[in-house]
């Protein structure tokens, strides 16, 4: 398998389970299959790649020390060498990252990923607790008034999510978090399966995305 199919698997599988939002035991084990017929990612090498390309916006160890930009420390490999990709090829905009992502093989991007999800992530305090609060119930259990579902079946209970088609939300910054999630409301962000991230960010008000942000920014993504 060429590393440019490898990778193309590997994304397909992400996406194949992102269609269901339930993390059905098929799409799982669709995902799980092919990031299993993928090359692994070199942490060492991905060490180099980052702290040349990346350590400016995103740390030296993946805790990035601007808010804005999100943490990518103890994230899935699986998930982040998608996002890559999908900056790669447009599929997600972003000026700044599809520059840097332009640059990178498909190997790289596996090396990349490899490296930071061995990362430790560095848990956030909620700034906020009364939101934290309203966002631990969006999280757990939904809002079952405008269908909105738990955020916890896909993200898992600790927001460690399921390797490898739904990432880890646990620790992230909240400005990173909302961003996304208003992105995702908005149409400016289009690389969820089936829309199915747009979905739901339409469901949510803009307090209810703040704390869904302050909620999980506090999870530590263990039991």
């Amino acid at each position: 398998m060429t590393r440019s199919l490898a990778i193309a698997a590997l994304v397909a599988g992400v996406a194949l389970a992102s269609a269901f939002p339930g993390g059905g035991v098929h799409a799982a084990s669709a995902a799980s299959a092919a990031a299993a017929a993928a090359p692994k990612g070199d942490p060492a090498k991905g060490q180099a790649i980052a702290a040349g390309a990346c350590a400016g916006c995103h740390g030296v160890d993946g805790n990035s020390p601007i808010p804005a930009n999100p943490t990518l420390a103890g994230q899935h490999a699986g998930y982040t060498a998608k996002q890559l990709a999908n900056f790669k090829s447009g599929e997600r905009k972003n000026a700044i990252m599809q520059g840097f992502a332009a640059a990178l093989s498909p190997q790289d991007m596996l090396d990349v990923a490899a490296f930071y999800a061995r990362q430790a992530v560095k848990p956030r305090p909620a700034n906020d607790k009364e939101l934290a609060l309203i966002g631990q119930k969006l999280y757990r259990a939904g809002n079952a008034a405008n269908g909105l579902p738990s955020c916890a079946g896909c993200h898992s209970p600790n927001g460690a999510g399921i390797p490898a088609q739904y990432p880890r939300l646990a620790g992230q910054h909240v400005e990173y978090t909302v961003a996304q999630l208003r992105a995702f409301r908005a149409g400016e962000r289009g690389n969820d399966m089936n829309k199915v991230m747009r979905t739901i960010a339409s469901r949510l008000t803009d307090r209810e995305m703040q704390a869904l942000a302050e909620y999980v920014s506090g999870l530590t993504g263990t039991r």
